[in-house]
């Protein structure tokens, strides 16, 4: 039996099983070996291509990821919003590799991957899928792009990314697990928890941690403590957009609609509703403007830094050159994250939106 087969064949046990109070200890378990054998998968998918993805080197403020199935119209979205030019054509898999574009908006620089379709199987490397999800991975917002016409493409795409080990719009789950030399596991929680507490130890001995402190503030699935103990998921945000709707009637569009309330509808093709879906990016990545002052100066207020929101002043610092963290030697900062006007702070700051900032470097 190879490892296909087996997550197929547990997780079959698993979907007949039904799930209660006497049957989570079992469920636990199963979910436990099915987490540990997709990782085997990946791990081998990784190593059969060289363990290497698509080479894309971050730029601009933000990158944003197109995600969807072959031919649902990323190229044509990309060139809408960046004016890159990406091959489009009326087939499938027509971008074999990441095209990049800047789009630039309200003075930010947005940069917008365009990815191969991601097709089924893609998780464990079907279809150059290891090399595309481990783009997403590094995106700083994933854009879940569907046909009109196939919104069934959703799950099974939001399915291939949690097999990837990325959770859209969900936070990692409130658990710290220090592993320890011996004393065996030790569980402590700050809430009513519905798992059992030999659940948790059963779950963590199946994956290979006879011996830790776990702490637990929030009341947490099986799936979400197996998250916590692999420690390698990735958490970003997601919003959908419906492309083709030129081509689709009002029934259809109402079908969007009812089934994905908070999507934005759009046609690249006829750039219908493209401005609505950039302000809807730069809202989403959480923007905002930073003001510098020279010292002894007036402020800049013409053209506002762009930074994500809870930058530091140490990011600001990055951000403007590589030797300004060594230089540092305090900042002043008007506006609503200082205390008073003109307030003295470090280099850890957090800044907030319309913030005016002075940094004293050493000379």
């Amino acid at each position: 039996m190879t490892l296909e087969e087996e997550i197929k064949a547990i997780e079959d046990e698993i979907s007949k099983t039904k799930y209660n109070k006497a049957t989570e200890h079992h469920i636990g378990r199963l979910k436990a070996k099915v987490a540990a054998l997709k990782e085997t998968v990946l791990k081998r998918a990784s190593s059969k291509s060289g363990g290497e993805g698509f080479s894309v080197r971050k730029s601009g403020d933000a990158s944003v990821v197109l995600v969807g199935f072959p031919s649902v119209g990323k190229s044509t979205l990309l060139n809408s919003l960046t004016g890159a030019e990406s091959l489009v054509a009326a087939y499938e898999f027509t971008t074999l590799d990441v095209v990049p574009g800047a789009m630039e908006y309200k003075g930010a620089t947005i940069q917008i991957l365009d990815v191969p379709g991601i097709v089924k199987g893609a998780a464990s490397g079907r279809g150059r899928g290891k090399e595309v999800l481990a783009v997403v991975r590094n995106a700083d917002l994933a854009v879940i792009l569907l046909d009109v016409f196939q919104l069934v493409h959703y799950d099974v795409l939001v399915q291939e990314l949690y097999d990837a080990g990325i959770r859209v719009n969900s936070r990692p789950p409130d658990v710290t697990i220090v592993k320890k030399p011996r004393g065996g596991v030790t569980v402590n929680s700050t809430v009513y928890l519905d798992l059992d507490e030999d659940t948790i130890k059963m779950i963590l001995v199946e994956n290979r941690i006879h011996n830790a402190n776990v702490v637990i503030r929030e009341n947490i699935s099986i799936d979400q403590l197996i998250d916590a103990i692999l420690g390698n998921r990735k958490y970003i945000p997601a919003i959908v957009v419906i492309n083709k709707i030129d081509l689709a009637d009002k029934y259809t569009l109402l079908n969007c609609k009812e089934k994905f309330p908070d999507a934005l509808l759009v046609s690249a093709d006829k750039k219908v509703h493209i401005d609505e879906l950039k302000e809807k990016l730069y809202q989403e990545l959480g923007f905002i403007r930073i003001f510098l002052k020279p010292q002894g100066q007036p402020p800049d207020l013409d053209e506002p830094l762009i930074v994500r929101y809870g930058s530091s002043v140490g990011d600001i610092c990055d951000k403007l050159h590589r030797d300004f963290k060594n230089r540092f030697r305090y900042a002043q900062i008007w506006g609503d994250s200082a205390k008073h006007k003109g307030q003295r702070t470090g280099i850890d700051h957090v800044l907030y939106d319309n913030d005016i900032l002075t940094i004293i470097l050493r000379k």
